[in-house]
């Protein structure tokens, strides 16, 4: 059984019977009052997102999670399919479990979430950051760098990304793949 004290981000809870992902959490201290834990979750089984209160303390029930490398091979009308990358064995993803499907290539290594309870994939992550050549870019205006400016370019993949006005058609570029922002140009 754990506590709120064992609260951090990325715990995955049951709570009335759904399934969330902490994404922020805190605690409150009142003078009179006592101390209260407060957390923002996301739905992993409905797409809610929602806040909860507990008092310091109080029980939590975690779900345990594992996360598995698969391959992304391709999107079809039946969703994105996955290949277990020890097993061989693929398995279809619907879209709205996926976290930044612009982001995937064909080829692209991901992490499938397992519920270790029901062995039922809870959702699909990126890596930390991935790779993607610039395929169509304006070009910048010389100059215009002293205030941090940026240009629209679109990705392999079809993704739009704001990069700054030094890059150019294709180039390789790191993209964070929890906000889909550019990091930097990647040496070819």
């Amino acid at each position: 059984m754990a506590t709120t004290a064992d609260m951090r981000n990325g715990l995955i809870l049951k709570l009335d019977g759904n399934l969330y992902s902490v994404v922020e959490f805190g605690q409150n201290k009142t003078a009179r009052a006592a101390a209260k834990v407060w957390a923002k979750l996301k739905g992993v089984d409905n797409n809610r997102s929602i806040e909860h209160t507990w008092n310091s303390g109080d029980n939590i029930f975690p779900v345990r999670v594992e996360k598995r490398n698969y391959q992304f091979l391709y999107k079809d009308e039946s969703g994105f399919n996955l290949m277990d990358n020890n097993t061989f064995e693929q398995i279809i993803i619907n879209a709205s479990m996926i976290e930044r499907p612009e982001l995937y290539k064909d080829g692209q290594e991901c992490f499938v979430v397992f519920n270790t309870e029901t062995e039922v994939p809870m959702g699909v992550e990126l890596p930390p950051s991935v790779t993607l050549k610039v395929t169509y870019s304006e070009p910048g205006v010389k100059g215009d760098t002293a205030t941090r400016a940026t240009k629209a370019a679109t990705v392999e993949t079809g993704a739009t990304v704001m990069v700054p006005l030094f890059v150019n058609a294709d180039e390789l570029i790191k993209i964070d793949s929890k906000t889909g922002a550019y990091v930097e140009r990647v040496k070819s």
